[in-house]
C-alpha cells in the first residue's frame, strides 16, 4: 500500500521537501494556508532572490544544538543547493560577497520554478488549507476548514512568526506542542532596530559603510562591518540586521562612521574644514547638533545609539527561536512522535543575513525528506 506524506506549509522548505519526496516515489500532499505557494520566498533578497551563500557553514547560524545543525548542513551544502535549484531550471550566480541569486534577479521566478516542478511531478497541492487539528491514532489525522486527510508521516514546515503578512503567524508551534514539544523564547531577527528618534533626526535615507559594536554594559555582544541605513525611527541595513540577532532594548550600538580612516587623519581634516568631504552633509549637521558645540569629531568614530527595541515580527525577516533541535533526531524527526518531522523556520535555527536562512530551509527539507524515505 502506498504510504502518504502530508506537508504542512507551502514555503521554500515545504515545496523543496515535496519535490524531493515525489522524485523518490512518494505521494506527498502539500497543504498551504494561503492562496499562493511561496509568498515569502518570492520576496527574499529584497525581491531579487538571495537563495543561498557560498560561505554556508555553522559560523553563520544560531541554534541550541550546533552539532545537529552542522550535520544537516554537511549533507546539503552550497553546491547541493545550487545543483538542486539549477535542476529545476535557471542559472544561479554568486555576487562578490558570496550571496547567490538567480541570474534574472527575480525571487518570484524561483517560486515559479518550484511551482512548475510540483505540477510536473503531479504533487497534490491544497491551497487555503490551514491545518487546525493534528492528532495521531496509529496514523496522523489532519483537519482543516473543508478538508481532512490521514497520513503515515507529517512534515511540519509552517514557518515562524516573522513577516505575518506572508501568512506566518506561529500556528505551527501550537501543532508541535500537541505532541509534547517545547518552543524556546521567540524573538524577531534580521529586523530594523529602534532608538531615540531625536538622535537620528534628519538622517533618514543616509547609508554608510560602517563598523559596529553592540555593548550590553561592558559586555561586547557583536562586532562587524557593513551597511548602516538610517531611518526615521532608528537604523536598518545589512549590518544592523546581523546585529539584531544579539541586540535588545537597553543595549548600545557604537557605530564607527569612517572605519578606514585613522583618528589622526580625521583630526587633521577636521582642523582644516570641519566635516566637509568627511561625512554626508546631513550626517554632519546631525553630529554637530548632537555635539552641542563641543565638536563632533569624536562622534564620527563612536556614534552611540541606545537601542529601545525593534520593529518587531511584522518587519522581521526571520524568527529567532522555535522547536529545539534537541527534540529531533539527525533527520529532524520528532523524538516525541515517530513520523513527525520538522523543517525550516519552525526549528530553533536562524542565520545571518545573506541567504543563510533560505539555505536552512532547503537543507532542513532535504534532511527531513531523507528521513521520511528511510521511515516509509
Amino acid at each position: 500500500m502506498m504510504k502518504k506524506v502530508a506537508i504542512i506549509g507551502g514555503g521554500a522548505a515545504g515545496m523543496t521537501a515535496a519535490i524531493l519526496l515525489a522524485k523518490s516515489g512518494h505521494t506527498p500532499v502539500l497543504l498551504e494556508r494561503g492562496e499562493r505557494l511561496g509568498r515569502k520566498l518570492s520576496a527574499t533578497g529584497n525581491g531579487q532572490g538571495n537563495v543561498t551563500n557560498v560561505h554556508v557553514g555553522m559560523s553563520h547560524y544560531f541554534t541550541d544544538d550546533r552539532k545537529k545543525a552542522e550535520q544537516v548542513l554537511a549533507r546539503f551544502g552550497y553546491e547541493d543547493a545550487v545543483r538542486f535549484l539549477e535542476g529545476l531550471g535557471g542559472v544561479f550566480l554568486p555576487d562578490a560577497r558570496g550571496r547567490v541569486y538567480p541570474a534574472s534577479r527575480q525571487a518570484s521566478a524561483v517560486t515559479d520554478l518550484m511551482r512548475f516542478e510540483l505540477e510536473r511531478l503531479g504533487v497534490q497541492v491544497c491551497l487555503g488549507a490551514q491545518v487546525s487539528s493534528l492528532t495521531y491514532d496509529g496514523q496522523f489525522l489532519l483537519t482543516w476548514a473543508g478538508g481532512q486527510m490521514r497520513a503515515d508521516a507529517v512534515l511540519l514546515a509552517a514557518g515562524g512568526c516573522a513577516a505575518p503578512n506572508f501568512g506566518t503567524d506561529g500556528n505551527g508551534y501550537a501543532l508541535a506542542k500537541r505532541f509534547g514539544h517545547t518552543v524556546t523564547e521567540l524573538a524577531p531577527a534580521l529586523v530594523q532596530l529602534r532608538c531615540d528618534p531625536t538622535l537620528v533626526r534628519g538622517l533618514k535615507g543616509i547609508r554608510v559603510d560602517a563598523a559596529l559594536t553592540v555593548l550590553r554594559g561592558k559586555e561586547e555582544l557583536f562586532s562587524g562591518r557593513g551597511d548602516v541605513l538610517f531611518t526615521e525611527s532608528g537604523v536598518s541595513g545589512d549590518l544592523i540586521f546581523r546585529a539584531s540577532s544579539f541586540a535588545r532594548a537597553g543595549d548600545v550600538l557604537h557605530i564607527d562612521l569612517l572605519p578606514d580612516v585613522s583618528p589622526q587623519k580625521l583630526a587633521a581634516a577636521y582642523a582644516r574644514g570641519g566635516l566637509l568631504c568627511v561625512v554626508n552633509n546631513g550626517l554632519s549637521r546631525a553630529l554637530e547638533r548632537r555635539a552641542a558645540g563641543k565638536g563632533a569629531l569624536a562622534l564620527v568614530k563612536d556614534f552611540a545609539l541606545p537601542v529601545t527595541g525593534s520593529l518587531g515580527f511584522s518587519y522581521a525577516q526571520v524568527t529567532k527561536g522555535g522547536v529545539p533541535l534537541g527534540e529531533v533526531d539527525e533527520y529532524l524527526m520528532s523524538t516525541r512522535r515517530r513520523g513527525l518531522f520538522f523543517a525550516g523556520e519552525i526549528l530553533n535555527v536562524d542565520g545571518e543575513c545573506g541567504g543563510y536562512n533560505l539555505h536552512w530551509a532547503f537543507a532542513s527539507a532535504h534532511a527531513a525528506a531523507e528521513g521520511i524515505c528511510c521511515l516509509l
